[in-house]
């Protein structure tokens, strides 16, 4: 009896090293495993902040192109620009079109501020003396029209344009028809034109003389800046 004690209490518990060896290897494994887990979260973060980043510059260059793709006929200012592309600073006077009401124009400005690009719109209208002191207001950001921003951590943003009859882009550019007298403010921009709902300024086709638009935006954690040339008028 006293043999089968002693042989029992001999093969029943764990020692002190297995014990060590045993909290050592679940020590090593879930230190392995909050790594793991720690980068899958980094790994997240930085996708989610890239697609954040990716969603911002689609989101402004929609805008861009939207703009660029309803401004005016340079041919309605003579001798005043619709569109300005200055260093980091875009204007564009652009047709704004809504239903039962006859079409009216506003100046919009993108500019980077401090690292961050944002819009700007002015209050719609069809009188030449009012467009032309908003632009003028604009242009010195006197307006105070608050702006929305589009895209942060900017770096660079550039401007670069395409004049018809050109072969080549050159750094910034204005689109001015030097023709012609300017109209007064005793008349609207544009006249109705009943006679053609299809037309209702009564302009002739575009012709303007900047064709195009390159916008070229550097963004903080990107190899390369993201570029993409817009068509003036396309609508």
């Amino acid at each position: 009896m006293h043999c089968k004690s002693r042989r029992f209490s001999q093969i029943t518990g764990f020692t002190l090293i297995e014990l060590l060896v045993a909290i050592t290897i679940l020590g090593i494994v879930a230190v392995l495993g909050w790594r793991g887990l720690d980068s899958i979260v980094r790994a997240r973060q930085t996708l989610n902040g890239e697609m954040d980043q990716t969603r911002g510059i689609q989101i402004a260059f929609a805008q861009i192109e939207n703009d660029c793709a309803h401004v005016m006929d340079a041919n309605m200012l003579p001798g005043n620009s619709v569109l300005t592309a200055a260093g980091s600073k875009l204007m564009i006077i652009r047709s704004v079109f809504e239903d039962n009401l006859p079409i009216r124009f506003q100046v919009v400005v993108f500019n980077v501020v401090d690292g961050v690009l944002s819009r700007r719109e002015l209050s719609p209208t069809r009188e030449t003396a009012v467009l032309l002191a908003q632009w003028q207001s604009a242009a010195e950001d006197l307006d105070g029209t608050p702006s929305i921003p589009l895209q942060s951590k900017v770096e660079s943003f550039s401007l670069r344009t395409w004049k018809v009859g050109e072969t080549g882009w050159r750094m910034n550019g204005d689109n001015v028809v030097n023709a012609g007298d300017t109209a007064t403010s005793a008349n609207p921009v544009i006249p109705p034109n009943p006679a053609n709902p299809a037309n209702p300024s009564g302009a002739s086709a575009k012709s303007a003389t900047l064709a195009g638009v390159e916008v070229s935006m550097q963004v903080q954690g990107r190899e390369a800046p993201m570029t993409k040339i817009f068509l003036l008028g396309a609508n």
